[in-house]
């Protein structure tokens, strides 16, 4: 099971659109995880029509239609791992032992905000995933998002890729 995960999309401020290849990756997925931070319902009507399944939180930027049409928190299992996934989790010190704690029955965390890529695991094993923003790079050279291809149960390597501007 092919996996894209993407979050800080923030179209249309950001950007006027998702960029093709992203579409690209969107089409290839078995499943799109969303971590928040939509900004217009455009997006996930978009990304509703496109994906074979997609799983979406809202973020602090996500106006009334996107909170009412996701959850802050969302958890589902794909391919026999369990993910959860939210936004924020708040600043990066201490955040794996906040994870552990607020998200027990969870294998994988995605979460978004930062527009910061970060993948490391807890002390309890949970993996926490930020694909940073295929959209705005903030403070990093590039934009990004992440692909992982799960496989018995397994999550299988994490690939974070750059997005060329224009």
């Amino acid at each position: 099971m092919r996996l894209l995960l993407i979050s800080d999309t923030h179209v249309p401020k950001r950007a006027r659109a998702l960029p093709a290849q992203v579409l690209v990756e969107v089409d290839a997925a078995d499943a799109v995880i969303h971590a928040g931070d939509w900004v217009d319902a455009a997006t996930l009507d978009l990304l509703e029509q496109r994906s074979r399944r997609l799983v979406g939180v809202w973020g602090n930027n996500d106006g009334p239609e996107l909170r009412r049409r996701l959850p802050e928190v969302a958890r589902v299992e794909l391919g026999g791992v369990r993910f959860a996934v939210v936004h924020e989790t708040g600043p990066a010190a201490g955040r794996e032992l906040r994870a552990d704690r607020d998200y027990p029955d969870a294998d994988v965390l995605v979460f978004g905000h930062s527009h910061i890529p970060w993948d490391t695991v807890s002390p309890g094993g949970l993996r926490l995933l930020n694909p940073g923003s295929p959209t705005d790079r903030r403070r990093q050279p590039v934009c990004t998002y992440l692909t992982v291809d799960v496989t018995d149960g397994r999550l299988g390597p994490v690939t974070l890729l750059p997005v060329p501007r224009g």
